[in-house]
Parts: structure tokens; C-alpha cells; sequence
């Protein structure tokens, strides 16, 4: 059974997961995993059934029986009272012993669907369990290939040099921690993702490139990072922050991760300027990308959820003020292929 070492630094962070080199090409989580703390990722089945039904003795020939009330309450107040008991109770279990009301509870989108927060790690978790193997070809569907300019156009903004520690989050397969290192010359990238499955995948290239030891490989959480602070020189994102929970969260945990003088760049999907530009190619994402994700994957549920992810991803501009409010400072961002995708960086001074 393949060996994996968990560590906690610090204390209040998620578990920690390196992956044991060259040991296995198969890695499973420990059985005694507990969820991290942006939400357990569990999805709970069940239908939420009422089944109340409320019985009282009787007495054949008795009397009926007057009740006097002292406290200026009748016994129809007693019973209303119960029965609510009993519907919190029923509500509690339903949304898994919160006993919040829904209208209460916090919520996030997953796609264009409404869910509550601890749910969507898990849902997210799922989509690329199901396309770890093709993710690379994903990136290429939905971008027609061209991501691999894009992500070209980041080293070159990102100028990697020698020495330098990479912190690569939502990293699936590696492919910026691989560029990374190739500019760089020598130095060292850490791998983190959501899904564990990509980390496997992404592994077998490290080795089949003889990488292994430039790359660790981390399961972890965005907005909860297992590492200390003031860890890494640059940390970069790819495509992935549109998937967070809550992205301002994560902004915040990459400010806390980066030395002084370290650099954040964010490369994600974004808002063409041009509306007629927008809704043609918004034509091309909602009919043509499921469908081949269908086609070549399968799986044409969790390409639709990554259009739609898109769609709800907030604009340049929007974007720009989040990465400032975390605390970063020279904050710019750079429009790729007329506004498709969008390179946000800024430094912690």
C-alpha cells in the first residue's frame, strides 16, 4: 500500500499531504481523512420527507375534561409549540444537523446553480476527479488550444530566475509548474491541489520527465493552505480561482504564504470588452464546449459547469480591486486574446 506523510504546520491550517516518491504510481487518501475546513465536500442523498402525525389516547365513555390554564395560555399554545419542536427538528436533520433555515445559510454558485458553501468543494472535487485523465485535452477544447500561448505569455510577465520557490495552487496536472522550472533553469515548485487524482497524474510526467525532485505534490485547500508564512517567492493560479469557494479567501491565503517581495499571478477565463465579441463567443462556450466535452470526455455535465463557472467568474476590473484588497500592491492585470482570458498580478511589499 503506497506511503503518505501528513503533517500539520501550523496547527490551524489543513492536513497536509506529500505524495511518497517513487514508490507508487497510485496514491489514496487515508482513510481517516477529515474533510478540510472550507466545507467537508460530503454530499448528502436523501429525500426530505415529512411524517408527522400527532396521536392522543382515548377513553371509551369518558367524560370530556375541562382544562383551566394558569398561565394565560391555552392548551391549543401547547400543542403549536410542539409541533414546531418537531419541525426544527426535521429541518436540523434534513440540512445536516445545522438547524439553520436555508434562508439563513450561506451560500455560493456552482455553475449556475445555487449550493451551499461546504458543498461546493466537494462538487468541484468531483468535476475534475471525473476528467483528471483528460485534463490537459479539456484545457484545449475550451480554449482551442491557445491556452498554451497563454500560459507562455505568464512565464514571460512572470520572468521565473534561479533559486526561486513556486507555490503553483489548483495546479492539477503541473503544466505551470513544469514551465516554471524550465525558464527558471533550476529551482523548486510545489504542486497544490483540491483533487487528488490530478496530483497522481500530474506525478506520472514528473517522473517520466525525471522532475521528481524539483516537485512536490500537496493535496490542499485554496483558502486554507498548509504551509507557513512567508513560504514561497511566486505564487500562481491557473485557471483555477474561479473554482474557490470564496476567492477572496484565497487571495488572502496567497498574500499570507509570499515572502516580501514575493509575486502573485492569477491566469483565468474572463469578459471580452466587447459586447457583440462576448455573445458570440458565449455562443461558441454554451453550444460547442459541452458538447465536445461529450464527445471526447463523456461527460458533458462537467463541461457545462466550467462555462458556467466562466460566466459568473467577476470581470477584470472587479478582480483588480480583490487582488488589492488582500494587500497586494502594484496590482495590474493584461488582457490575452482580446479580454478570453486574463493575467492578474501584483507584489507583496
Amino acid at each position: 500500500m503506497p506511503r503518505c506523510t501528513i503533517s500539520v504546520s501550523p496547527p490551524d491550517r489543513s492536513a497536509r499531504m506529500y505524495f511518497d516518491r517513487r514508490r507508487s504510481r497510485s496514491t489514496r487518501w487515508p482513510e481517516s481523512r477529515s474533510a478540510m475546513r472550507s466545507g467537508n465536500g460530503q454530499r448528502r442523498s436523501g429525500r426530505f420527507t415529512w411524517a408527522v402525525s400527532i396521536t392522543a389516547p382515548s377513553i371509551a365513555g369518558a367524560s370530556p375534561r375541562r382544562t383551566v390554564s394558569t398561565s394565560g395560555n391555552s392548551g391549543i399554545g401547547s400543542f403549536f409549540r410542539t409541533l414546531r419542536a418537531i419541525c426544527r427538528h426535521a429541518l436540523s436533520r434534513h440540512h445536516g444537523g445545522t438547524g439553520q433555515d436555508p434562508a439563513t445559510e450561506q451560500t455560493t454558485h456552482f455553475g449556475y446553480q445555487t449550493v451551499r458553501e461546504e458543498e461546493k468543494a466537494g462538487r468541484v472535487r468531483g468535476v475534475f476527479t471525473s476528467v483528471a485523465s483528460r485534463y490537459d485535452v479539456m484545457n484545449d477544447v475550451m480554449s482551442v488550444g491557445i491556452h498554451r500561448l497563454w500560459k507562455d505569455a505568464m512565464m514571460d510577465w512572470l520572468a521565473p530566475r534561479p533559486g526561486q520557490k513556486l507555490l503553483d495552487v489548483a495546479g492539477g496536472t503541473g503544466d505551470v509548474s513544469f514551465r516554471f522550472l524550465g525558464r527558471a533553469g533550476h529551482g523548486h515548485a510545489t504542486v497544490c491541489d483540491l483533487t487528488e487524482s490530478m496530483l497522481v497524474e500530474g506525478r506520472k510526467r514528473a517522473e517520466a520527465e525525471r522532475l521528481e525532485d524539483s516537485l512536490d505534490w500537496v493535496a490542499g485547500d485554496a483558502m486554507a493552505l498548509p504551509f507557513p508564512d512567508n513560504s514561497f517567492d511566486v505564487y500562481t493560479i491557473s485557471f483555477g480561482i474561479r473554482n474557490v469557494t470564496r476567492p477572496q479567501k484565497a487571495l488572502d491565503e496567497a498574500f499570507r504564504v509570499l515572502r516580501p517581495g514575493g509575486r502573485l499571478m492569477v491566469l483565468e477565463f474572463s469578459q471580452i470588452p466587447n459586447e457583440m465579441m462576448q455573445k458570440v463567443y458565449d455562443l461558441y462556450s454554451f453550444n460547442v464546449i459541452p458538447a465536445m466535452g461529450q464527445l471526447i470526455a463523456n461527460d458533458r455535465d462537467s463541461y457545462q459547469y466550467l462555462v458556467e463557472s466562466i460566466r459568473r467568474f467577476p470581470d477584470q476590473e472587479t478582480f483588480l480591486g480583490m487582488v488589492e484588497a488582500a494587500g497586494f500592491e502594484q496590482a495590474k492585470y493584461r488582457n490575452l486574446s482580446m479580454g478570453i482570458a486574463c493575467l492578474h498580478s501584483g507584489w507583496k511589499l
